[in-house]
């Protein structure tokens, strides 16, 4: 938890555009967040901006907040002049329906290894 809140606080003041985070807030409750970075912990680091930590209150789910998140990093990746995103993920299937394509392997530093997606913006 301290690696995001001390990512999250210095970005709110950070000269760069990267890194970002986004929560999805309703009735005064946060119930969703995303991340937009410079890289994932992964070794494509010829690849940016990632979305990261993209995350919804179970009791939310299935509402379409999660796309609501991937279209806000999205926009907001386009806004910055960048024409794909990125993210790396062991789950199959929900971001191919969200419009990501399958990019390949990518390893971690601690040796294991994730499925690299791409989106054209």
């Amino acid at each position: 938890m301290m690696l995001y809140q001390d990512a999250i606080e210095r970005s709110l003041t950070a000269a760069n555009p990267r890194p970002q985070w986004y929560l999805l807030v309703e009735d005064e409750r946060i119930v969703g967040c995303a991340g937009l970075i410079t890289n994932d912990f992964i070794s494509r680091m010829e690849l940016y901006p990632w979305l990261c930590a993209l995350y919804v209150e179970p009791d939310c789910r299935s509402r379409g907040l999660a796309r609501q998140l991937i279209r806000h990093a999205a926009d907001e990746a386009r806004k910055h002049g960048f024409t794909h995103l990125h993210l790396c993920t062991d789950l199959v299937g929900f971001y191919e329906q969200a419009g990501f394509v399958y990019a390949g392997e990518g390893y971690h530093p601690w040796g294991e290894s994730s499925r690299v997606y791409s989106f054209a913006l």
